[in-house]
């Protein structure tokens, strides 16, 4: 599994605090199946993260790792407020960007309203070459009432990334629902851990069965995509359904 999404570098952000809440994030993640994590610690106006703030705690948990004998492959990368990227310039973008990819950005979805700039900023980001993921809308009101919102965004060449804990139900019924409904409308193209503490992950073997046992398509949203916007090239085609029949969240619970 390729993690794109964690708060796994001490000291930045609301995630971990101490090199040791790191290592116990990182063994965590290779309990559950993950080889290769993005460091995406908060830029925005709250946590003012920069590039050199980044990549010197990425070098110092990178350490940790290699020392303790932990098998994760940890890469950098942010997780860009949508407002505060008026306010970050070019070169500090590249450095940011996700995975090591200059020209692959991690904007983090508002979880509360649709910004009336939305478009108009992942338009501009496009025009200057710019991929960009947007982090768990499924989180958020506006795209729970009307999932199809986002059709326009992924159409122009948005990807959207969801968390793992929205997809099983550990965030509630409202986002596993929102989260499916975007699955359903093959409007979603990661998923990821988002975690920000150790023992929050949650597995490939439950992702595959909160998905009704598909575990191609499982691989897809962890595997396949990740790799392929890591470098750069075309996604692969998704993988059809198993079954025709929808899902429903309420067989989902238990």
């Amino acid at each position: 599994m390729i993690d794109l999404h964690s708060h796994i570098l001490p000291g930045l952000d609301d995630g971990a605090r101490t090199v040791e809440d790191s290592v116990a994030i990182a063994e965590s993640a290779v309990e559950e199946g993950v080889r290769t994590i993005a460091a995406t610690p908060h830029v925005r106006a709250d946590y003012p993260t920069t590039a050199a703030a980044m990549e010197q705690a990425l070098a110092t948990t990178g350490a940790a790792l290699r020392a303790r004998g932990i098998p994760l492959e940890l890469l950098p990368g942010a997780e860009l407020d949508l407002e505060y990227l008026c306010r970050v310039d070019e070169r500090e973008l590249a450095r940011l960007g996700l995975g090591g990819n200059p020209r692959l950005l991690l904007v983090e979805f508002p979880y509360v309203g649709w910004p009336p700039n939305l478009a108009t900023e992942l338009a501009e980001l496009r025009r200057r070459g710019t991929t960009v993921i947007l982090a768990h809308p499924e989180r958020n009101p506006e795209v729970q009432a009307a999932p199809a919102r986002l059709s326009p965004l992924v159409e122009a060449g948005t990807f959207v990334q969801l968390t793992a804990a929205s997809v099983v139900g550990m965030l509630g019924t409202t986002a596993r629902t929102a989260a499916l409904d975007l699955l359903e409308l093959e409007l979603a193209h990661v998923v990821a851990g988002d975690v920000h503490s150790a023992g929050s992950r949650v597995g490939i073997g439950r992702l595959t069965d909160a998905l009704r046992g598909d575990a191609a398509l499982a691989g897809w949203l962890t595997t396949d995509v990740p790799s392929a916007l890591l470098r750069s090239v075309p996604a692969p085609e998704r993988p059809p359904p198993r079954r025709r029949r929808r899902w429903s969240p309420r067989r989902l619970v238990g």
